[in-house]
């Protein structure tokens, strides 16, 4: 599940979070190989470690936080959509409810019928953040995962706003873990269907980078911990069918995978 490549900030070290459900309970945890030693209060703030160890094969991966926000980038690559580096960055919003864990299935609503994978870098907040500048922005980032920004391409086009086409159940995969220490403006994405590379391009070329992104926001919104910040797609995207496969990848992050179901 764990890319063995990765990109380090140097601003400290690698850590793998995650949260997961074992015994109908839902937990914190931080995962060294194949294992997870459960965290005593939880990961905002971050707690100390209990004594309680569950394999990774036995518990729910759920999604990384539970954010009271999820933002989202568009435009951000210019191998997909561009926009220009001096605007600020062109933003929606998806739900909290879109939100769904490493391998759990899609479920997509019976009258969608061109349903598009966005594998994306996804940004969590580890505190509170309002009106701060780009430079501290950073201090403000606990960490990255991946995510897949499901949209369906004709809702999108017709809908007065993108909640439909972007928030609907599901539409929002994230995961598998939440990884600290990593340079997330130098990572490898990588999306496949179906086992296929379908998008592959390095976070290097994001036109709104995560400290301008957060800085933005917080002069108009109060970030809290666990929100999240979707930062855009590379490439082209195509539509999905039921059974369809997606996954997206990111360097030291892992693959998240998810499965397309049709009612």
């Amino acid at each position: 599940m764990l890319s063995s490549h990765i990109a380090q900030s140097g601003d400290g070290p690698i850590e793998r979070y995650v949260r997961y459900e074992f015994q109908g309970q839902a937990h914190y945890g931080v995962l060294t190989g194949q294992m997870i030693t459960r965290l005593e209060k939880g990961l905002f703030p971050l707690s100390g470690l209990s004594n309680d160890t569950v394999a990774l094969k036995d518990v729910l991966l759920l999604p990384p936080s539970e954010p009271e926000k999820v933002f989202a980038v568009g435009m951000n690559f210019a191998s997909h959509m561009s926009s220009s580096t001096d605007a600020p960055p062109p933003l929606f919003l998806k739900l909290p409810s879109s939100l769904i864990g490493h391998g759990q299935d899609v479920f997509v609503p019976d009258d969608a019928r061109n349903v598009h994978f966005e594998g994306e870098l996804v940004v969590v907040i580890g505190k509170e953040a309002k009106n701060i500048s780009e430079g501290k922005a950073k201090e403000y980032i606990f960490g990255i995962t991946a995510g897949n920004d499901l949209t369906e391409r004709s809702w999108q086009g017709r809908d007065l706003q993108w909640m439909r086409s972007k928030a609907s159940d599901g539409f929002g995969p994230v995961g598998p873990v939440l990884v600290t220490g990593l340079d997330w403006n130098n990572l490898l994405l990588t999306t496949r269907l179906n086992g296929e590379i379908v998008q592959q391009e390095k976070t290097a070329n994001m036109i709104h980078k995560p400290a301008k992104v957060v800085s933005y926001l917080s002069n108009y919104f109060t970030l809290k911990p666990g929100d999240l910040i979707f930062m855009g797609t590379p490439g082209r995207t195509s539509a999905v069918v039921s059974g369809d496969e997606i996954s997206v990848e990111i360097e030291g992050v892992g693959l998240l995978r998810n499965k397309i179901k049709w009612p």
